[in-house]
């Protein structure tokens, strides 16, 4: 179970583990303090709160722990290792064309220029065209409207490398 796994891990441990989940370093403090954890629904609810809780320099520590994706090359790359993951992730990885892969590396450069971090989606399950129209869709927003939207697919992303911890244990 991920609450025991979490209650398990020494401090130094636990910050190790808590990074792979989240870069924020005031994030990875307010879940270490907030051990011991009585159930996962428990961690993932601290999850989020300490999460809401920080502010856009926080939020942008995070981000940056992130793969830029900022080349045609590293796009191919991105997708052609994601197909080992899940069937259902491989046929909308298949699906994307040099065309999208193209556009989407240079949008990400562009988004990267005007809001000064890279773009942050929760990716899985979304196709290289679903994640360029997100992104196209959003680029026109302001900074501060962006940190929010990508604080929030942070803390998906968060989320899900949490449940995963579950299982990798």
């Amino acid at each position: 179970m991920l609450h025991d796994f979490l209650n398990n891990q020494s401090h130094s441990q636990i910050a190790v583990t808590l990074q792979q989940c989240c870069a924020s370093e005031k994030w990875v403090a307010g879940m270490t303090a907030s051990r011991p954890f009585i159930d996962s629904n428990h961690v993932l609810a601290q999850a989020a709160e300490i999460w809401e809780s920080l502010e856009a320099a926080d939020f942008l520590q995070a981000f940056a722990a992130h793969p830029q994706i900022g080349d045609v090359k590293t796009l191919q790359a991105k997708y052609a290792n994601t197909q080992a993951i899940a069937s259902s992730e491989q046929s909308q990885v298949a699906s994307a064309s040099n065309e999208t892969i193209e556009q989407l590396a240079l949008a990400n450069q562009l988004y990267l220029k005007r809001f000064g971090f890279i773009f942050i989606i929760f990716a899985t399950g979304k196709s290289a065209d679903q994640m360029l129209n997100a992104l196209l869709a959003r680029i026109g927003n302001t900074r501060e409207q962006e940190i929010e939207n990508a604080a929030a697919e942070q803390l998906k992303i968060t989320k899900l490398r949490l449940e995963k911890l579950a299982t990798s244990d």
